[in-house]
């Protein structure tokens, strides 16, 4: 019940305040990130709650599903999870997991001790009980859609002031064959072509748990893109253009793109409505600037963005990128929907580990970010 008293505080506090409000912001990200949501992944309904909190703030903020029917588009995927023990002891002393290790997101669970033998100057391993250990200068966690047969672990190097040895282990892990999961889609209607479609998408998912007490914030990956897109969401709400403006919250972005493969599969709007498509990944910051995907196959579009920049003076820089397939733009852009993906940079170092919270965050560009797509999409959709 506290849970739910939460959001709808937050949702109601949103409502009545402008959308470049960087308390609201704060408290967007602090829910996204929190212990609640666990990392918005597959353990602890994390996912689940994260996509009932943006569908809740989407209805209360005033948009309607995107097909007029049903704000989650339901899709399912193989994932590999660890929901319960996650312990390793070394040369006697017990790590902490996340800090000083993480697990292979490919690997079994498993219950063993034994020996290690040194391979080379970073990996050991156990080949009969196929436990690998390796050294890593940076531990960086992902997800996968798919379980090996042996469990593999990486250690922090600055965690060990010896060469590991003997070791012990207790992991479980649960590959799920059908993780059932949602795109989350809501739309502002345009007042005069509603069948008209700017796109504006950013994935909720994250990482999720490793372990019953170990969870990944994602602040920057990508609550951070999360809170922007509900930024825009609440203020083109309040401000309706002409054609209709939809909102995507992708899922399964981390283990591979597949929510936003599947909406570009099975679209709930056709595909050449779309006028164009801004995807938002890593919002965080922008000390340094930013870095526009596809830049260079819509010149004339990067111009605008650049334009409105040099207008405003809202980043340092904006900076040119050709064609990646580094987030969920892609598949649209593969389909010949026009699309950029666009990310900040400087701040923080934090990816894909324990330390990419809220906290942390600096978000110091988050109001200039805001008004720079504001300003975008309501030009690029009157030209």
């Amino acid at each position: 019940m506290r849970k739910q008293i939460l959001f709808i505080v937050l949702i109601a506090a949103a409502i009545q305040l402008p959308a470049q409000n960087m308390a609201i912001a704060k408290q967007l990200i602090d829910t996204l990130t929190s212990v609640t949501l666990w990392g918005r992944g597959y353990t602890k309904s994390g996912n689940e709650k994260a996509a009932e909190f943006l569908k809740n703030y989407y209805a209360s903020a005033g948009l309607t599903p995107l097909d007029g029917k049903d704000y989650f588009q339901h899709l399912s995927f193989p994932v590999n999870t660890f929901p319960k023990n996650m312990e390793l002891t070394v040369n006697g002393r017990m790590l902490t997991p996340g800090v000083d290790f993480i697990v292979s997101p490919e690997s079994r669970g498993c219950r063993a001790k034994g020996t290690l033998i040194q391979k080379d100057s970073t990996e050991f391993i156990d080949a009969g009980k196929r436990v690998i250990i390796e050294l890593k200068d940076k531990l960086t966690w992902s997800a996968e859609t798919f379980q090996k047969d042996y469990t593999a672990i990486d250690i922090l190097k600055t965690s060990m002031n010896e060469i590991p040895s003997t070791y012990s282990v207790d992991i479980d892990n649960k590959f799920i064959s059908s993780f059932k999961t949602s795109n989350v889609c809501a739309v502002v209607k345009g007042r005069l072509q509603p069948d008209s479609f700017i796109f504006i998408t950013a994935h909720y998912d994250h990482l999720g748990g490793m372990g019953k007490d170990t969870y990944f914030p994602g602040a920057n990956d990508n609550a951070s893109g999360t809170t922007l897109i509900l930024g825009l969401a609440q203020y083109f709400a309040l401000h309706p253009q002409a054609y209709s403006i939809a909102f995507i919250s992708f899922t399964g972005e981390e283990p591979g793109l597949i929510g936003s493969k599947y909406f570009a599969e099975h679209p709930l709007v056709p595909l050449k409505k779309i006028r164009f498509l801004f995807n938002l990944d890593l919002e965080g910051t922008g000390v340094e600037g930013a870095t526009v995907v596809n830049a260079s196959i819509y010149p004339k579009e990067f111009q605008l963005l650049r334009e409105i920049n040099d207008q405003y003076k809202l980043l340092p820089a904006i900076n040119e990128r050709g064609k990646a397939a580094n987030s969920d733009h892609y598949w649209f852009t593969e389909h010949g929907v026009p699309s950029f993906f666009m990310y900040t940079q400087g701040g923080i170092k934090a990816y894909h580990d324990v330390y990419d919270k809220a906290a942390t965050l600096p978000m110091d560009h988050y109001e200039n970010l805001l008004k720079l797509l504001e300003e975008f999409v309501k030009r690029e959709g009157n030209n």
